[in-house]
């Protein structure tokens, strides 16, 4: 009986064996019909051409800070009371208007003492010049001695000398009693008001600050690849991105016509160092802005755009056929349908095209769809629009 049990267990397992066996057999059969299905898979998907067009650079900067160079203090140059502002603000003022009035008690005194001084001194130097010609004609006569000549002269040149220092003091006082008169440092609009009417400041204290915004600047660090197409005297358009915000701290007004974030705004490059006719990988440009709107305000800005006036013309492919942020891969199709995953270097761009200065070959074609799941190998069946 134990001889049949254990034949039984054999066979058994045998069985059991030959049902693993055939099990695995199946599985590696199906996973292999399915890889062969998924190779001979052909995915549909549109496409672009590498191909020549015309592109207009613009640069997208994250924050800029915008500046004026005629912006300052009026400082008052002497100490007194404030009596008087003849300008509110926002109010525009000219160089040398003068916008506020102090008093000082001391700068009166001084000027009326110095006054005095000066008379005093004419009247010594009238005395003395009499004297000398006295003595310049006995002289002449021989009926005064020349020591007393001497003495008469030199007393006459000393009352000069003393006129001339008493007149310099009172035009010295009347120069500081001008300075309370403080005058606008530079054409623009009384941007803050540091002080008010009845205080009192000392000499050297700013009592506003006085702007002009009609034109700004900002500084921008540019790769030699963005720099390639610039010249001085370029033109450009600025632009609020759609995520752009801005503020006002300085509380201007704006001007009439405004679009508001629709506004773009001239900008134009004045100066580039290194000069473009020089080797170098980094440059500093400067650009000045057109602000006759008055949106703008000497900050910063965040989420603006740059874009030129001109056109390049450059070997292109749209922006979505770059595979990552950094634009520096694309997806290529060869003549079977092959995707083929390729690094290239990019130029110059603007809001639909991608400048290519190396890696891609004009007539290539690139893939624009959804890229998401596609990968180097793959065969795509590819619509070629016209981009």
């Amino acid at each position: 009986m134990k001889r049949y049990f254990y034949l039984a267990i054999m066979i058994i397992l045998m069985i059991a064996g030959m049902i693993v066996v055939y099990g695995a057999y199946l599985n590696y059969n199906d996973e292999k019909q399915i890889a062969s299905r998924m190779e001979s898979r052909v995915v549909s998907i549109t496409g672009a051409r590498v191909q020549v067009r015309p592109i207009r650079p613009r640069l997208e900067m994250d924050t800029v800070q915008f500046y004026s160079q005629n912006m300052t203090d009026a400082v008052a140059l002497a100490s007194g009371r404030l009596t008087k502002w003849h300008v509110e603000k926002n109010s525009p003022v000219h160089k040398g208007d003068v916008i506020l009035s102090m008093d000082s008690e001391q700068i009166p005194i001084k000027m009326q003492q110095a006054a005095t001084k000066v008379r005093r001194a004419e009247a010594n130097l009238a005395r003395a010049q009499g004297s000398f010609q006295r003595q310049e004609q006995l002289l002449g006569y021989h009926a005064t001695s020349m020591e007393r000549y001497e003495e008469a002269k030199a007393l006459y040149l000393a009352a000069q000398e003393e006129v001339k220092s008493a007149r310099a003091e009172e035009e010295l006082y009347g120069v500081q009693a001008s300075w309370l008169q403080v005058t606008s440092p530079v054409d623009g609009d009384v941007l803050i008001i540091y002080q008010r009417e009845g205080a009192h400041v000392e000499s050297g204290t700013p009592v506003a600050l006085i702007g002009d915004f009609n034109h700004l600047r900002f500084n921008m660090t540019l790769g030699d690849v963005d720099a390639r197409y610039m010249e001085l005297g370029s033109q450009g358009l600025l632009r609020f991105a759609d995520n752009g915000a801005w503020q006002k701290i300085y509380d201007t007004g704006y001007a009439a016509g405004n679009r508001g974030r629709r506004q773009e705004i001239r900008a134009k490059l004045v100066e580039i160092t290194p000069p473009l006719s020089e080797p170098a990988d980094i440059r500093r440009a400067v650009w000045e802005v057109d602000n006759c709107s008055r949106l703008l305000e000497p900050m910063t800005y965040m989420g603006l755009i740059l874009s030129s006036e001109k056109s390049h013309d450059c070997l292109t492919v749209p922006r979505k056929a770059m595979v990552d942020a950094d634009f520096s891969q694309v997806m290529v199709v060869d003549g079977e349908g092959i995707i083929h995953l390729r690094s290239v270097a990019a130029g110059i761009s603007d809001e639909g095209f991608v400048e290519i200065l190396d890696g891609l070959q004009e007539g290539e074609v690139v893939l624009t769809g959804n890229l998401e799941g596609l990968k180097d190998g793959m065969r795509v069946d590819v619509s070629v629009g016209d981009e």
